[in-house]
């Protein structure tokens, strides 16, 4: 899990077929794996830009929040290509939130979730 203090933190989304089904992995801006999860001491924004190497057409719709008012993210933008998403963090709040990422593709009108990153606030 990486730690962030009011920076901007880029994740790459890769998203390739196995048996037909998609599998998610992250990777940090040097293209070491991590988890997707993130930690914020202090108010930042993460990128994560998909890399979709199913052959489907994949595109960032939206981010899916289970605790949607919790007050953990404060806002979610989305490219107009949908090939980035950023979430914004004033870090006022302590605790944790999970997400899963909403994908469309060309190949169907059905969705793709993705398994749920967290975001965890710890102010300081």
């Amino acid at each position: 899990m990486l730690d962030t203090n009011g920076t901007a933190t880029f994740f790459k989304v890769t998203v390739m077929l196995e048996n037909g089904e998609p599998v998610f992995s992250y990777t940090d801006a040097d293209d070491t794996p991590v988890t997707g999860d993130i930690t914020f001491t202090d108010a930042g924004t993460v990128t994560y830009q998909l890399n979709d190497r199913t052959g489907k057409g994949l595109k960032f719709v939206g981010v899916g929040f289970n605790t949607p008012f919790d007050g953990i993210v404060d806002a979610v933008t989305l490219s107009s290509d949908g090939q980035l998403i950023q979430i914004i963090d004033l870090d006022r709040l302590p605790g944790c939130t999970e997400f899963q990422f909403v994908l469309s593709n060309t190949a169907n009108t059905l969705l793709v979730l993705s398994p749920d990153p967290q975001v965890i606030n710890v102010p300081k």
